[in-house]
């Protein structure tokens, strides 16, 4: 089956992007006159441009809408209003193989108690909204948008200055958000890469129209499209987990340190005893960073090892960072290892180990807030 594509394809087609099957899609990597170093910098020093309309879009809607949405995901919808957006997960429910793991990491919209909106991963999408439709009660509605809905991502330290220039709303707290249907574009506060940063969501047919828009708005300001190589090697230097890598079926919030978006005090939602049960006795691996010294990158399934060459763990993602220019990776290590930060650990990179310094992330700052 061949990947799907977005609304944008054309233009990026025009842009001399490389395009890589991603989720399903077919997404551009990185854009011709600078590559993924580039396009990363202008992220961490101006400003960059994304297309993520692999992501996924549903509506939750109708009578007790949230509250369905509250009892299935892991984070407590009660601490937001209307208005405000939520990164919460979707695990796997007790009782089901893999109970606690995860199923997807998504953002929630809250419009408002009768009105949701996820934006999950692509590969995940289907499966989430499946979920959630099987739960509804009567008179609650589940949608897939996917074909409907383009996502764009406006990020770094001078993407307010280019929603400005656009005339689109950039006066907004951390995880707000402004507009909804029937309107051009719905503008909120958050990304994926640890700068100030927005992500729209607007009608795919208006994609095209919005895409030129920013890049005409944000010449001044120096904006660049960027593909999904910068946003991996970006939300990487940042301990960001990506699904499929840090967080997984196999891999649950505890593990992954991502324990702040569950909301513990809830009665329900899915996977809570078997989450519960695992923070009790403590989970037997924890996500850390790597920071490598040499020449080498750490990558995805490599070993982590200790002194002795005994295998303490696995990587999960790794990458050169641009940031500090050197290799660095999250891995989960074991918890029986007594792992701490600044311990020493080495990779094995093809069969030669390459020293490692354990770190907690971020690995550069985070500006988000």
């Amino acid at each position: 089956m061949s990947p799907r594509t977005s609304p944008l394809h054309e233009r990026h087609v025009a842009a001399g992007a490389k395009l890589a099957d991603f989720g399903g899609w077919s997404m551009p990597i990185e854009y011709a006159g600078g590559g993924v170093l580039a396009e990363h910098a202008a992220v961490r020093e101006g400003v960059g441009l994304f297309d993520v309309s692999h992501l996924g879009t549903g509506t939750v809607r109708g009578p007790g809408a949230a509250a369905l949405v509250d009892a299935a995901l892991t984070n407590d919808l009660g601490r937001i209003g209307p208005g405000r957006a939520q990164y919460t997960l979707c695990c796997v429910p007790d009782g089901e193989a893999d109970a606690g793991g995860v199923v997807d990491d998504l953002i929630v919209y809250l419009h408002g108690p009768d009105d949701v909106l996820l934006v999950p991963n692509a590969a995940n999408a289907q499966e989430v909204l499946a979920r959630l439709a099987a739960a509804a009660p009567p008179g609650v509605t589940v949608t897939d948008r996917h074909e409907e809905v383009a996502v764009l991502a406006v990020q770094g330290p001078r993407s307010a200055a280019v929603l400005a220039a656009a005339g689109l709303v950039a006066d907004l707290d951390y995880m707000a958000f402004a507009g909804g249907e029937g309107q051009e574009v719905t503008v909120c506060r958050t990304g994926y890469t640890g700068e100030h940063g927005y992500e729209l969501l607007a009608p795919a047919e208006r994609a095209g129209a919005l895409w030129d828009r920013l890049l005409e708005a944000g010449a001044a300001e120096g904006v660049r499209p960027c593909g999904l190589g910068a946003r991996d090697t970006l939300r990487t230097e940042m301990g960001y987990p990506l699904h499929g890598h840090e967080l997984s079926r196999q891999v649950t919030p505890n593990q992954a340190r991502s324990g702040w978006a569950v909301g513990w005090r809830k009665p329900a939602f899915w996977g809570r005893e078997a989450l519960l049960a695992e923070r009790e006795a403590g989970p037997a691996r924890l996500l850390w960073g790597l920071r490598a010294p040499g020449r080498g990158i750490p990558r995805p399934g490599m070993a982590v090892l200790d002194s002795a060459g005994a295998r303490v763990g696995e990587v999960t993602s790794g990458t050169f960072s641009p940031s500090l220019r050197t290799g660095i990776a999250l891995a989960l290590l074991d918890t029986a290892a007594g792992v701490e930060a600044g311990a020493e650990l080495a990779v094995d990179v093809r069969g030669r180990p390459q020293p490692v310094e354990v770190v907690t992330p971020p690995f550069v700052p985070s500006h988000v807030r």
